[in-house]
């Protein structure tokens, strides 16, 4: 039987059996949360309220690999994207490159961009934990956000028609779509592009973890940690470099 300290990923792993028995759980929460009208970060609250008043703690042994798409695989998504859809392509290229969370980047505001900068930069402001941190993106992608605001200075970087903030479930489903009209078989959405940006940039040489973390905007160094198990060398220029740049203002390579 698991104990109190068991995470739900390390019941459910590889136990069907135990996960069905969890669908009345699951049914009873989904009518609570209907009744009270929660939203996204309102779930998220009450989850995480649950788990301190359980003292529920993760494993203290994670999986040392994570789910990623290789850089091949991103230029593909990428590309395929814009020539269906430019919008949606430079909002796959941004999550990319930014590595920020689904609920980050539906946030960004046109205030949170800094394009001028040497390099450029994002501010991410809607960060998990109050984690707020800048990131910066290549020159070529600040050039195409530049061309997206229409010299726009207000409201999010990326808005519905109703020039409201998309959902995060929209974005989610934008994903994935994506990805299956450009023939990638394996299941693709938001946080996968993340994971694919992190192991991309360690494998890099580099970029040094610790850099890696404060783009990722982790609290604590064991959580890049599942990106390698090796540190490697300064984020501004050498991610730059490693996204396929020369130095500060270099221009994108082929995922740009």
């Amino acid at each position: 039987m698991a104990t109190r300290t068991d995470s739900p990923r390390r019941i459910l792993r590889g136990q069907p059996a135990m996960a069905q028995s969890l669908d009345p759980v699951v049914q009873e929460t989904l009518r609570l949360w209907r009744k009270h009208h929660l939203g996204y970060d309102q779930t998220k609250y009450v989850v995480e309220r649950v788990r301190r008043r359980l003292a529920l703690e993760p494993p203290r042994t994670r999986t040392r690999t994570v789910a990623r798409l290789d850089r091949s695989e991103v230029e593909r998504l990428i590309h395929a994207t814009y020539r269906s859809q430019s919008t949606y392509g430079l909002m796959i290229k941004t999550l990319f490159q930014t590595g920020t969370r689904v609920d980050e980047f539906v946030h960004l505001r046109v205030a949170d961009l800094f394009l001028d900068g040497d390099p450029p930069q994002i501010h991410i402001t809607h960060a998990k934990r109050h984690a707020d941190r800048y990131v910066p993106i290549l020159s070529a992608l600040a050039d195409e956000l530049r061309t997206h605001l229409r010299g726009r200075q207000t409201g999010f970087v990326f808005e519905s028609n109703r020039h409201t903030r998309y959902a995060t479930r929209t974005v989610q489903a934008i994903v994935t779509a994506c990805a299956r009209a450009a023939g990638i078989v394996k299941r693709v959405y938001p946080h996968l592009l993340r994971h694919s940006i992190a192991t991309i940039l360690l494998d890099s040489g580099v970029v040094p973890i610790d850099q890696v973390q404060k783009f990722l905007g982790h609290l604590h160094l064991s959580t890049t940690q599942i990106y390698a198990e090796t540190s490697v060398r300064a984020l501004g220029d050498n991610y730059n470099r490693a996204l396929g740049g020369s130095g500060s203002r270099g221009q994108a390579g082929a995922t740009s």
